[in-house]
């Protein structure tokens, strides 16, 4: 009899197991959003990279030429600038803006990357920052 007293039972009830189950659930809705944000960011990295690399050419070329080209593929056929395949293979770059002065150069990612495509990273020229895909925004969505 005595023993009987003593004896625990064995296993979790209805309400521990459902308490457990909501603090999960709570856990994955916060953290899902923010690894989706980091995922993008890691995606948008690459054509950040580029589109530095063709600011820079596009300031070398108006050193020699006295204007700004008025797309990438000036910049590459006149060895200016040379971006990786797989990276043209993910991205469409855009020089957009006069020949005497640069406003923004666009990135806008092809069905070939894994983010999908009609995704557009911008770099504005003026204001000296990035826009778009996989960087947090002014506004709220």
């Amino acid at each position: 009899m005595l023993q009987r007293f003593f004896q625990k039972d064995k296993g979790f009830t209805l309400i521990e197991v459902l308490i457990v189950v909501v603090i999960v659930a709570i856990l994955a809705a916060i953290s899902v959003p923010i690894y989706v944000q980091y995922v993008e960011g890691a995606r948008a990295a690459d054509p950040q990279a580029a589109i530095g690399a063709i600011y820079n050419s596009a300031k070398m070329y108006y050193q020699d030429t006295s204007e700004y080209p008025t797309d990438v593929q000036t910049l590459t056929a006149e060895n200016y600038l040379t971006i990786d395949q797989a990276t043209l293979d993910q991205w469409d770059f855009q020089i957009v803006g006069a020949q005497e002065q640069l406003d923004q150069i666009t990135a806008t990612s092809t069905d070939r990357m894994k983010g999908g495509a009609g995704r557009v990273v911008i770099y504005q020229v003026i204001e000296g920052r990035f826009v778009g895909y996989g960087l947090p925004s002014d506004t709220e969505e």
